[in-house]
């Protein structure tokens, strides 16, 4: 609520309103978006008031700077939901990570598998890392083969975003989630399967 809150105050110090613009001429844009040339600003603030809108400076850099009429009140109200969806779809991917070890055995090495699943079809991106201790680290090929077989039992829910590398004691590997399959694409061919 705060961030918003604050949000909502730096639009309203960015944009000049109504009786904030001071500039004697205004190059004019209505609310329908064409524009009606070089007007006085008194004019376009009896316009704005007519049509019981607002004039909003939105270049104030040109010269004469642009106003354009519109709902102030609707237009921050526009932003905020913007912000608020972009900052809910970064939210919606995030990087899971998965450790291996060298020595796995098969029972850990299959349930560590179905929670990398389970976060693909969440839609998040997978970080698996392969941990090396001590000696394993001379033997980076386990740790790629492990890696390789991670990416082979994944391949219907994912692609390899980034190929494994070693980074010190690590070697890791990033899954993306492949786009699922249109329910549309799919409904047509289920039909013609149940006639036959």
């Amino acid at each position: 609520m705060r961030c918003e809150h604050q949000e909502v105050k730096s639009i309203a110090r960015e944009m000049k309103v109504n009786d904030q613009i001071r500039a004697r001429q205004v190059r004019l844009i209505d609310a329908e978006g064409t524009q009606r040339g070089i007007v006085d600003t008194r004019d376009a603030m009896r316009m704005a008031r007519e049509q019981d809108l607002d004039l909003v400076l939105v270049g104030e850099q040109a010269q004469p700077p642009v106003a354009k009429l519109m709902d102030y009140g609707r237009y921050r109200y526009e932003l905020q939901q913007q912000a608020k969806e972009t900052r809910k779809r970064s939210r919606s991917q995030e990087m899971k990570s998965i450790k291996f070890r060298i020595k796995i055995d098969r029972h850990d090495y299959e349930t560590k598998v179905n929670h990398i699943r389970r976060f693909l079809k969440d839609g998040h991106k997978v970080k698996v890392t392969i941990m090396f201790r001590g000696r394993e680290r001379t033997h980076p090929e386990l740790g790629q083969e492990i890696l390789n077989r991670v990416a082979a039992d994944t391949t219907q829910l994912a692609v390899v975003d980034s190929a494994p590398v070693i980074a010190g004691m690590d070697m890791n590997m990033v899954l993306r989630p492949v786009p699922a399959a249109t329910p549309a694409a799919a409904a047509p061919n289920a039909p013609a399967a149940v006639a036959d």
